[in-house]
């Protein structure tokens, strides 16, 4: 595994992480640990910057699916500062995946997230 794989890796775990807490606390102290404080989030849905904002977009996901969680879908592919990956939202008890997606992030040199330029692959009806 190369270095820039590992920290291409890490930044994604970072990520995930983020987007799978639920406690307000923890999600800011998640958002603050994978994103730079002007970094940005944008998708169809959302296009916003600043840690408050993509931890608003976050909490409205969990809000609008309770009780399911981001997981990886394949693995993480990168270069120099970018990486992309696909990821899934799954239903923490009946393993339904109703959504799912496709991001890259451009990473600053610390190995936080810069931007995030999400596509949505499959969303309900």
């Amino acid at each position: 595994m190369s270095a820039d794989t590992h920290r291409h890796e890490s930044a994604v775990a970072r990520y995930l992480e983020a987007w799978n807490s639920r406690d307000p606390q923890a999600l800011t102290k998640a958002v603050a640990a994978a994103w730079t404080p002007d970094g940005s989030y944008t998708d169809p849905l959302a296009d916003v910057s600043g840690h408050e904002q993509i931890a608003a977009v976050i909490a409205a996901a969990h809000a609008q699916f309770p009780g399911f969680s981001f997981r990886l879908s394949g693995t993480v592919d990168g270069h120099h500062d970018i990486a992309r990956f696909g990821w899934e939202l799954v239903g923490d008890t009946d393993g339904s995946a109703p959504v799912a997606g496709f991001d890259v992030i451009v990473l600053t040199d610390d190995g936080r997230i810069r931007s995030v330029h999400g596509f949505l692959d499959r969303v309900p009806a």
